[in-house]
């Protein structure tokens, strides 16, 4: 089992009041947790089911359904790069191009110094400035290679 702080003890119990139901909580308590730990274990995944008296079962089905949680450890920065109809046909095979041949990132795969991850997306809401990516949770678009290299220098 992992070892609760009170700090995200606190954080749960503001939620499960927020929601009035454990269950209903599910969803931002694994958020809360991939934040604290980085990554979500079987371990914590055990944690969140203890904590809000969820089924490991449930807890784990939802956990895999969404594709913003993930069960390996990953980089600092995690880089959600779309590759719907609208960024790829702006542009969004050079991206990914730009990132394997300067960061050495495949799908799926951590840099070797841990810095970057990357996950392919379907779809990141951003049509309208296509080709996007998100990195962690801020939002670039209307990327051009050289564009995005200077965005993923400011991630350190």
């Amino acid at each position: 089992m992992v070892v609760l702080n009170q700090k995200i003890l606190g954080q749960v119990d503001e939620l499960i009041s927020k929601y009035h139901d454990a269950r209903s909580c599910l969803l931002p308590t694994l958020y809360l947790f991939q934040k604290e730990y980085g990554w979500l274990s079987s371990e914590v995944l055990e944690t969140v089911g203890e904590v809000l008296n969820v089924p490991k079962a449930t807890v784990k089905g939802v956990s895999t359904f969404y594709a913003m949680f993930t069960h390996k450890p990953m980089g600092r920065h995690l880089i959600q790069l779309c590759t719907n109809v609208s960024c790829m046909l702006m542009g969004g095979e050079r991206l990914l191009d730009t990132l394997r041949d300067h960061y050495g990132l495949e799908p799926n795969t951590t840099t070797s110094d841990g810095r970057f991850s990357l996950m392919i997306m379907e779809c990141i809401g951003a049509c309208d400035t296509a080709p996007a990516m998100l990195v962690d949770t801020d939002l670039h678009g209307n990327l051009t290679p050289e564009r995005m290299a200077a965005i993923l220098k400011r991630y350190t």
